[in-house]
């Protein structure tokens, strides 16, 4: 391709409208290129060391080289040169028939976005050219900057490093007779823990390795060198064997250079065209070995090797994305265009062979354009408990007993707990499920096929549950308060996702344990609620629901609503210490739709036939509530009225416009009105109650107008008593009647 033209025919196909230059005729193509070697009626070329297959493999590439240059150019903006690096494995896998491809590089979105037009996806888009491809790049309703459940043939988002494995092992885990090919940076291979979450994965599930990491080692992160960039072919290979993966395929570019390139990493673009063809061939055959490897139960990986930026504008780091300068009236975006063109009738070819490929666009084919079909659950075995009744109750442990239900209805339900649902006061879910392990041991609850995935990683629970619950299955993901924060990340990516799907799955749904008040003996390592601060915030994207269930008969059925519900984030938070039933099942019912119940209702005297003062507690949390109940009994002594109000359902409480719920693709608009908002919180004066962060409190406070304060957690301390805790951070009885009086006086 040494000479190009930038106008079309009258032969050119009408999805080429916008491409800026066209290439001469290619060198065989009358031999090779005549006719698509993905034959009508087929999914996949016949045989990866045909040289008709070899050939039109490499003009995929190049198209998607030149498409992903030319529409991050469109806007300045963008990241071509980490996908332009393995243009060729991803082209390989598409021919080969594999199109539910992963990543876990958010920068390779616009080639994504390339491969999913050349195969027509984005026509469920209203993107049918060239130029509607570059006109919609990063803007609103198009295609975002980085990869989104948004986007048709689409599997899973992409943003956070880390994150792409877990959607593919879940599909893996759910599709066991489908490849699920997923794209790792060498810049990324360490953040966050990639290769323990895959090694305790297979450990788990042995049997499942139709999942391939396809790590593209091109030498730099995205403004510097990679930190494996030192690294030896050897040594790489040793790395991904230690680890557990029995077959490693490494292509290097390297081998094949004919143009003395320097360095350990180059670029197979300037190589002479036979030498092209053959890397080609090279990562087509390696491709097709590491897939049938993974389908035949050998934890494999497939590594091409070659220079970042192959084939664009730059290399190395600086191919990383687009600055200003990079406009496609640049001179030097203009040459590297020019050279990667494609004559009109390639352009064609590819198109046939992408659409032809694993039985037609991604956008109609991958399992993700499909709802996976769910045991039907039927009535859960709620336990109501009498209010008032003798005994406390643990409410972890009256929801693990319902959560043992579902598993048992549903064989593909998944709990993750990286921290011990023992210590979670939810024994009864290993006792039920057992615990996923290669060692049977009763004593443990242990079996090798069970429910329970405890891997020491919140980032691998998260991410098996999220990535599940996204691909369509039922989970949930334990945890102590204190610790989430750190498997939040993808959690926080799947509930994003989620807002924008086009289809319906299950929610994902979180159960934390052990708040703050309940790990004063442990000290602040496990007194951090700032978790909170975050689901406070989260709130306002329209489809996260943190749920703080009042006790046992509230978490059940705060549970069975999670259940019901669709493309939510659904988080439960709950104490694992035996406290007093104050609800119905009822009551919770309601407090689900208007977002709190009211516990307690204290009229005060009324002298000489005036009305009396009335405090308000609005409370979030169960624990919390113990020392205002404390504070009500002294303000009665004053003649003081009180209303103690649980908040179940915190989101209910803002008004419509705060929340961004029409805009997601499950929309709940479902908010308390004034009136009866009024009814709950009015009052002489309001205290704000939670022992965790003061943020949650914040849609009541934006809709109060009486005389109002906050009580929330400050620091941790070590101490011997959640009262004492408490006393730290001022959540005490004294305090909240003394603030109560000030404020009605």
């Amino acid at each position: 391709m040494t000479a190009t033209t930038p106008k079309a025919t009258s032969a050119t196909p009408s999805f080429c409208e916008g491409i800026q230059y066209f290439g001469e005729a290619i060198a065989d193509f009358e031999t090779y290129g005549k006719t698509p070697v993905i034959a009508e009626g087929s999914v996949a070329i016949a045989d990866p060391t045909d040289a008709s297959a070899v050939y039109q493999t490499l003009l995929y590439a190049d198209a998607l080289r030149y498409l992903t240059l030319q529409i991050t150019g469109s806007k300045a903006s963008g990241h071509p040169g980490g996908f332009a690096s393995q243009a060729e494995a991803y082209a390989a896998l598409v021919m080969l028939g594999y199109k539910n491809i992963i990543t876990e590089v958010g920068h390779h979105a616009p080639g994504f976005y390339s491969a999913m037009f050349l195969d027509r996806s984005l026509e469920d888009m209203g993107i049918n050219t060239v130029q509607q491809l570059r006109d919609r790049f990063r803007e609103k309703h198009g295609l975002l900057g980085h990869l989104s459940g948004y986007i048709p043939g689409i599997l899973a988002p992409a943003g956070p490093l880390g994150q792409g494995e877990h959607f593919a092992m879940a599909a893996a885990l759910l599709h066991k007779d489908k490849l699920f090919p997923f794209t790792v940076g060498d810049g990324g291979l360490g953040e966050p823990y990639i290769m323990s979450g895959m090694a305790h994965f297979h450990t788990a599930y042995p049997g499942v390795t139709n999942f391939l990491p396809v790590l593209v080692w091109n030498g730099y992160s995205q403004e510097h060198h990679s930190m494996v960039s030192l690294k030896t072919n050897e040594e790489m290979i040793a790395y991904w064997q230690g680890n557990g993966f029995e077959e490693v395929v490494l292509v290097n570019a390297k081998d094949f250079d004919d143009q003395n390139q320097p360095g350990d990493y180059v670029d197979s673009t300037a190589f002479s065209f036979q030498q092209r063809l053959a890397f080609t061939k090279a990562v087509l055959v390696g491709i097709n070995q590491g897939a049938r490897s993974a389908l035949s139960g050998k934890l494999t990986a497939f590594i091409i090797k070659q220079l970042k930026g192959a084939g664009v504008h730059a290399r190395g780091a600086k191919s990383h994305n687009l600055y200003a300068k990079d406009t496609l009236d640049s001179p030097h975006m203009i040459g590297a265009l020019k050279t990667r063109a494609l004559p009109e009738s390639a352009w064609q070819l590819v198109r046939t062979n992408c659409e032809r490929a694993g039985g037609g666009p991604a956008a109609k084919t991958v399992v993700t354009e499909f709802e996976l079909t769910l045991p039907e659950l039927g009535q859960l075995p709620l336990e109501e408990y009498a209010i008032g009744e003798e005994h406390p109750k643990v409410s972890t442990t009256a929801m693990g007993r319902l959560v043992a239900h579902v598993g048992q209805t549903d064989p593909g339900y998944l709990v993750t707990n990286a921290d011990g649902n023992e210590a979670s006061g939810i024994a009864n879910i290993n006792q039920a499920l057992k615990i996923i392990h290669p060692t049977t041991d009763d004593l443990y609850n242990q079996a090798p096929r069970g429910q329970v995935y405890e891997p020491l990683s919140e980032d691998a629970c998260a991410g098996l549950a999220a990535g599940l619950a996204l691909m369509g299955s039922r989970t949930l993901w334990c945890s102590y308060e204190s610790f989430a924060i750190n498997g939040l990340p993808i959690w926080q990516t799947v509930t994003q996702a989620m807002a924008e799907l086009r289809r319906a799955t299950p929610s994902t749904i979180t159960l934390f344990t052990a708040g703050a008040l309940e790990q004063g003996r442990n000290g602040w390592t496990h007194q951090r609620p700032e978790i909170e601060a975050y689901f406070a915030a989260m709130m306002r994207n329209g489809n996260v629901f943190p749920l703080f269930p009042t006790d046992a008969n509230s978490i059940q059925v705060c549970y069975e609503w999670g259940l019901s519900t669709k493309n939510k984030g659904v988080v439960i938070t709950a104490s694992k210490s035996p406290l007093p039933i104050h609800t119905t099942f009822e009551q919770t019912r309601q407090a689900l739709r208007d977002g709190a119940v009211i516990l307690q209702e204290i009229d005060p005297p009324q002298p000489n036939g005036g009305v009396g003062k009335k405090v308000v507690f609005a409370v979030v949390g169960d624990m919390t509530l113990l020392p205002v109940f404390e504070a009500a009994a002294y303000l009665e002594t004053e003649e003081i009225g009180v209303r103690i109000v649980s908040v179940v359902n915190p989101r209910r409480l803002y008004r419509p416009s705060d929340v961004a719920w029409d805009t997601c693709s499950e929309p709940d608009g479902g908010f308390l009105d004034d009136a009866k908002f009024e009814a709950l919180f009015g009052g002489d004066a309001l205290i704000g109650v939670t022992g965790g962060a003061a943020g949650m409190l914040e849609p009541i406070m934006l809709r109060s107008t009486c005389k109002r304060d906050t009580f929330a957690w400050k620091r941790g301390e070590t101490t011997a008593s959640a009262g004492e805790l408490m006393a730290f951070n001022g959540l005490t009885a004294e305090a909240l009647t003394k603030r109560a009086i000030e404020l009605v006086h």
